[in-house]
């Protein structure tokens, strides 16, 4: 694991009754503030319709070379996978803007020389909020941030909103303030 990380962790009671005792509950709920990445693939059904092996090993192997390995450069976790998604957690909105850009740039290098009806575009969306952790998965405005992905324009943009704050500005150098990679 990496390097020691201090995070301030509140935790909430919920109280509820429970019917079979009539006793008050304490349930412990974990928040945080925390960047929350989506990512799918742009027209991933029809690059599915056109060839699934291909369009398998390739989003596979995207994953493995670049993806994931972003991921963890930029102190993120994969909370949740689908076939053309993943949704990310990063403790910093500017960990998961360099991220994004990262992987945006990446995928256009991997993308040049390929028919543009063969590319493998991903739609990213950060989204800043309070966060509730149970158990593995993490529920909370900011997990719509695939609605915000859904917006993005594939293979270039990174489209984000911030229900907190907007502190990464100052933050990101030059090159990563580029809508396109």
């Amino acid at each position: 694991m990496g390097p020691a990380r201090h995070r301030h962790i509140i935790m909430l009671c919920r109280h509820s009754s429970s019917p079979s005792t009539g006793c008050i509950l304490s349930e412990r709920v974990e928040r945080r503030l925390a960047a929350v990445l989506a990512a799918d693939v742009a027209g991933y059904s029809r690059l599915m319709g056109l060839d699934e092996e291909r369009t398998l090993a390739n989003l596979k192997s995207f994953r493995k070379t670049l993806v994931d390995p972003k991921i963890t450069e930029h102190r993120g976790r994969i909370v949740k996978t689908t076939g053309d998604g993943m949704l990310m957690e990063f403790v910093s909105v500017v960990d998961a803007v360099r991220c994004a850009v990262d992987i945006q740039r990446g995928m256009a290098e991997r993308n040049s020389g390929v028919p543009a009806d063969r590319r493998i575009e991903f739609r990213i969306g950060i989204h800043v909020g309070d966060i509730i952790v149970d158990e593995n998965a993490i529920v909370g405005d900011p997990v719509g941030s695939g609605l915000v992905a859904s917006l993005a324009r594939p293979g270039g943009n990174v489209t984000g909103l911030s229900s907190q704050h907007s502190g990464s500005t100052g933050k990101l150098s030059g090159n990563d303030r580029h809508r396109r990679p």
